[in-house]
């Protein structure tokens, strides 16, 4: 699989549903890491529509009982990697899309200005699909190509005080030295 990200920031061949929940970045902020995370709404159930609601502001409290919490929240990332691998993409590259909250990377503040955030559809207590790792390598060459990609990271990483995604399953052996800069988990 090869994808490729066209000039607007959107990766042509992924789903589009445009988030609300993005703005500009700053001016002249290179765009140099990814961050991982792992989401699945309701927790553990995977395939429905759960993140595309969350993302777009559309939680129903009367569908779930997590969605109560939720439906007040603003947050969104670039990419959503379903388990079967199929790709959604919610905000443009370009645009800051609002993934890590409260953040830091190696004496960075606010993450989300200088990275794309990638959500893995999993959690902590689920191992990831091969699917899932195709899609992903293809989207992290695509990224890699078109801008100066540096660091790549996991939610754990950036607010390890609040998170652990995109938890003990993901697979960071599969990127020694290529992307992965200070991930030991």
């Amino acid at each position: 699989m090869k994808l490729a990200i066209g000039a607007d920031g959107w990766v042509e061949g992924a789903a589009r549903i445009v988030s609300p929940n993005a703005d500009a970045r700053p001016d002249g902020t290179a765009i140099d890491m990814v961050v991982l995370h792992s989401i699945s709404l309701p927790p553990g159930r995977f395939g429905g529509d759960g993140v595309e609601r969350l993302f777009t502001n559309r939680c129903d409290p009367a569908e779930h009982e997590c969605f109560e919490e939720l439906q007040h929240f603003r947050v969104s990332a670039h990419f959503f990697v379903r388990r079967d691998g199929a790709l959604l993409q919610f905000v443009s590259c370009l645009d800051r899309a609002w993934h890590a909250g409260a953040s830091s990377w190696q004496g960075r503040e606010r993450c989300n200005d200088f990275s794309v955030g990638i959500e893995m559809e999993g959690g902590d207590h689920w191992p990831y699909e091969p699917a899932q790792y195709a899609t992903l390598d293809a989207l992290l060459a695509a990224l890699r190509a078109r801008f100066p990609i540096r660091h790549l990271v996991g939610h754990c990483h950036v607010a390890p005080e609040r998170k652990t995604d995109p938890g003990p399953y993901f697979d960071w052996a599969r990127y020694p030295g290529r992307l992965v800069d200070g991930c030991d988990m």
